[in-house]
């Protein structure tokens, strides 16, 4: 016998549709989701102004490089005899594919730009100080992981141009100290140019076949995963220590 429609309502709705402003704060503060953004927020902060919105729109170009990445790996391997082909493929044959891969390698471009902006802002205004100076070191971190999403990136289309451009990049690894075996303290510690900070970066002593996998794995799984991390410590700390913009 089936259930009342009142009864099946209820069980997808348990305490009702939000009526009154604190009912609707009760549903923002238990959804997961919705308690990163505030429930009300006054008019005068929707002004573009002391923060330049730059936070907003470094994330706004990140939500459009995921979507634009994950239509992207529908049509890529990463394999030497197939990456080439398969950038060509998106750029004559797939439906939309040139401006897809378009879209996501200018907003890739454009979140390096904005968040060293917010950095700067943030730096010169003097937003970093307490009670921020652990969104501080977040910040900082969200903007290395921004950095490594970009260079692990430009290797992915293998043609001429990001072959030699990462190889320049990861023999720069070579410098590292106490990491790499041209760097300071290196050659002491017994490293040697097969066996260093590179290599395991490369996984092997050269670019090929399993740099091209590692670069993969780190720019869609790896980094993503670390980068959502970062943003809702991020976020939630940007709530609990204030605006510093409301403020001045």
């Amino acid at each position: 016998m089936a259930k009342p429609p009142q009864e099946f309502k209820h069980k997808i709705f348990r305490t009702g549709l939000p009526r009154t402003p604190e009912q609707r704060l009760q549903v923002a503060r238990r959804s997961v989701f919705l308690h990163l953004h505030p429930s009300r927020i006054a008019a005068d902060r929707m002004k573009i102004g002391f923060t330049w919105c730059l936070g907003g729109l470094s994330f706004m170009l990140f939500l459009v490089t995921v979507v634009t990445g994950a239509l992207l790996m529908i049509y890529y391997r990463p394999v030497l005899e197939n990456a080439y082909a398969d950038m060509l493929d998106l750029s004559y044959a797939v439906f939309l594919g040139r401006f897809t891969r378009n879209v996501h390698r200018w907003a890739g471009h454009g979140i390096v730009i904005t968040v060293v902006v917010h950095m700067l802002r943030v730096f010169y205004t003097g937003s970093y100080k307490p009670p921020r100076e652990f969104n501080w070191i977040v910040g900082v971190c969200l903007l290395l992981i921004v950095l490594a999403f970009a260079f692990t990136g430009y290797l992915l289309p293998w043609d001429q141009i990001s072959y030699w451009g990462t190889r320049v990049g990861t023999h720069l690894l070579h410098s590292v100290p106490l990491l790499g075996a041209d760097g300071p303290f290196g050659s002491a510690l017994g490293l040697k140019p097969d066996g260093d900070l590179a290599v395991f970066v490369l996984g092997d002593a050269d670019l090929g076949p399993r740099a091209l996998v590692r670069f993969y794995s780190l720019h869609v799984f790896i980094l993503p995963v670390f980068a959502v991390v970062f943003l809702m410590v991020h976020f939630w700390r940007v709530r609990k220590d204030g605006n510093l913009a409301a403020k001045l």
